[in-house]
């Protein structure tokens, strides 16, 4: 799966933001990275976000979690998309614990996991009583998901605390925010900003990085190639860090969810 965000939409971390020099092309422009995604990808499909950016995923790709099946046939994985309100969503993983999460956030039995995520964001969104940190932290399994709101023009992307699915990120020339289970696909868009998307963490257009797993701050340690230079970052705990535990709103509250998530 591919998604792609204007800076506008989403501001990528500083650490990303490299020099104009690292390879990186226009993510956006003419298309360039939906067309290339297309073209290697079959059975594709493309969602145009106007100009906020765009999503794109594969079909034969469960073709190919079903053929290695054989090697984790527990994981599950499952490539799925979903619309619900202006909300966009990719998922691509396995929620171990999704009786439980329907049953929590009200959602019907033929509810799936991308449906969970999408009313997880909108239970942030609409100033519910929990801590974002909490919410994710609430999935269990092997995940990776990238969620679009039209309506507040934001975005929600998190991994799951193991890394399970192959997820990475990274800036492209003009600043614009690329993330794929593709390393390849981020490499072509954004040269050597591309890293692996951490694990345990998530992501909002408001809030930034930021760990479910931990307390600590994220810090960024360079990732240097075979030749010496720096090609991108990895985001990894701080242990000399520690933020302060976040407090629950009480319902009714003057919090209000939409500035944040």
């Amino acid at each position: 799966m591919l998604a792609v965000f204007n800076k506008s939409v989403a501001k990528s971390p500083v650490e990303l933001q490299q020099s104009p020099q690292n390879g990186a092309v226009s993510a956006l422009k003419d298309g360039f990275l939906a067309t290339h995604f297309s073209s290697t990808h079959s059975a594709s499909f493309v969602i145009n976000l106007a100009s906020s950016g765009f999503f794109a995923y594969s079909s034969s790709q469960k073709l190919l979690c079903q053929m290695v099946g054989w090697i984790f046939p527990k994981m599950g994985i499952k490539i799925l998309f979903a619309v619900v309100d202006d909300m966009f969503c990719l998922f691509e993983g396995h929620i171990k614990n999704i009786a439980v999460l329907k049953q929590q956030y009200g959602l019907n039995k033929t509810a799936n996991e991308v449906s969970i995520v999408i009313e997880a964001y909108r239970t942030l969104r609409d100033r519910g009583p929990y801590p974002a940190e909490q919410v994710v932290r609430g999935i269990a399994g092997r995940f990776a998901f990238v969620l679009f709101d039209a309506t507040s023009q934001s975005t929600f992307i998190a991994s799951d605390v193991d890394g399970s699915v192959p997820f990475f990120w990274g800036t492209d020339a003009e600043g614009h925010l690329v993330v794929s289970t593709n390393t390849e696909i981020v490499k072509q868009g954004c040269g050597k900003s591309s890293s692996p998307f951490p694990k345990g963490c998530f992501f909002t257009s408001s809030g930034g990085l930021r760990s479910y797993e931990h307390l600590n701050e994220l810090k960024a340690v360079p990732r240097v190639d075979s030749s010496g230079e720096v090609c991108g970052m990895t985001f990894k705990v701080d242990e000399g860090t520690r933020k302060g535990k976040p407090a629950m709103p009480r319902v009714g509250s003057d919090a209000n969810w939409s500035q944040h998530y």
